[in-house]
């Protein structure tokens, strides 16, 4: 029972700070990137928080319990994609204001930037149910309420919280929820390593990275539909926006990038130490930690889960609504973004239900927008001379690709599989740079 009321108070106290959030915007600009103000505190916690979203902490989890110490790679790639956009993050700023889409259309024009703004609210409702999901499973491993009941009330949190404050809630909460969840890891892994003995608890060893059940191929895939959204990702740019500098954001994601390494690690030996233990980790985490730090720990994967599922919410619908009104500065369209909030929410609910794996559902939404803009929008970062009469082709036949060679990977031949995921970047840039004009560019980033 005192778990429940803990949970209840959390509740109350994210949707508390909304309120309160709400009442201090004045201009659109706050509702959706904090006014570009944000320092490097609450740019980091939010992308720490962002990242570490259920489907990243309980997805590394599932990974590791099938896969054991393999499972390191899934956030070690995150941490990778992070790095690589370090670099290109100044230009991410420089050249964009609210979304990818806008960034988008600054390259190619406004067929591509509405397309893309098509594509992207679509395959990112996987990644808002993922949350879901993880709630869903975090709340009806407390067994007092069942999985479908427990989707529902999430997905109704995370729409009213996202709906009333919009960045300035997300921002402000982040960073705590940031320290929640490392505290709570922190706590479980303690008392973890405190009573792991080397008969139950898998040892680690660099050889353990690969295995009968994750090899090279695997780790290629994962590289080119995981990592690539971290360079590439309308939720990673929406912190970036909403940093007062180009040097704040950088080391923002420096910073992040650092932390994950070691956050992978922990995770990992969660998943693994639970697997051979023979339990769920929450029912794994109610029997080792004493009172006190379980409801730290569920407290901690409930950040995680509404850390992450406020800014792909919001950014989604953030997306739709520039697409329909043209200009997010209107006011019309930020009461437009907040009824799309409701949508794109009460949809990602529904995918919840239906669809309970969490690794399946984020990498299936993130295969898709891989495959469809990761080309793109390296291209028109580093100004690559491309043919844009092919952009929309490019973007839509990549994504289409990616998606059959997943939904191959996963319910027919995964060799197969793979192999159309990787044919599905070479397909892409083909038709974006077949027939390019012969005249060179000679614009240089300024």
């Amino acid at each position: 029972m005192q778990t429940e009321i803990t949970i209840l108070v959390y509740f109350l106290f994210i949707v508390g700070i909304g309120v309160y959030s709400a009442f201090q915007i004045k201009k659109p600009d706050d509702y959706y990137v904090a006014g570009k103000k944000a320092g490097f505190i609450p740019v980091s916690g939010s992308l720490l928080a962002t990242i570490l979203g259920g489907s990243a902490i309980l997805g590394t989890i599932e990974l590791s319990q099938k896969t054991g110490w393999a499972a390191l790679w899934f956030l070690l790639c995150a941490s990778l994609g992070l790095f690589a956009l370090i670099p290109l993050s100044k230009y991410v700023r420089r050249f964009g204001n609210y979304t990818l889409p806008e960034l988008l259309g600054s390259f190619y024009g406004k067929k591509a930037e509405t397309i893309s703004s098509i594509i992207i609210p679509l395959a990112w409702l996987g990644i808002v149910a993922a949350q879901i999901i993880a709630a869903a499973k975090i709340l009806n491993g407390l067994g007092f309420i069942s999985y479908e009941y427990a989707a529902i009330l999430s997905g109704i949190i995370f729409i009213v919280y996202t709906l009333l404050g919009g960045q300035l809630s997300i921002l402000k909460t982040d960073t705590l929820q940031a320290v929640l969840i490392i505290a709570g890891l922190v706590a479980l892994f303690t008392f973890a390593n405190t009573h792991a003995t080397e008969n139950i608890t898998e040892p680690f060893k660099i050889t353990k990275l690969f295995n009968s059940s994750f090899g090279i191929i695997d780790l290629i895939i994962l590289l080119l539909t995981y990592s690539v959204t971290f360079v590439v990702g309308p939720d990673i740019y929406s912190r970036i926006f909403c940093a007062k500098s180009e040097k704040i954001a950088s080391k923002s994601i420096l910073f992040v990038a650092l932390i994950l390494i070691p956050i992978s690690f922990v995770l990992t030996y969660l998943g693994v130490y639970s697997q051979q233990s023979g339990s769920g980790i929450v029912s794994f985490a109610e029997h080792l930690l004493p009172a006190w730090a379980y409801g730290l720990f569920i407290a901690a994967l409930l950040s995680a889960v509404m850390s992450s599922a406020d800014t792909t919410l919001l950014t989604s619908s953030m997306i739709l609504s520039e697409l329909i009104t043209g200009d997010l500065e209107q006011k019309k369209s930020l009461k437009l973004t907040r009824y799309l909030i409701v949508g794109m929410g009460i949809l990602s609910m529904i995918v919840a239900l239906y669809v309970t794996s969490i690794i399946q559902a984020l990498l299936l939404a993130l295969t898709f927008f891989s495959g469809a803009f990761v080309i793109p929008t390296l291209a028109g970062l580093l100004k690559f001379e491309v043919n844009k009469k092919n952009v929309v082709a490019a973007m839509i036949t990549g994504g289409i690709v990616a998606l059959i060679g997943k939904l191959i990977n996963l319910y027919a031949q995964p060799l197969l599989g793979n192999t159309i995921i990787v044919l599905a970047y070479l397909v892409n840039s083909v038709i974006l740079f077949c027939c390019r004009s012969s005249k060179l560019q000679n614009n240089s980033f300024r």
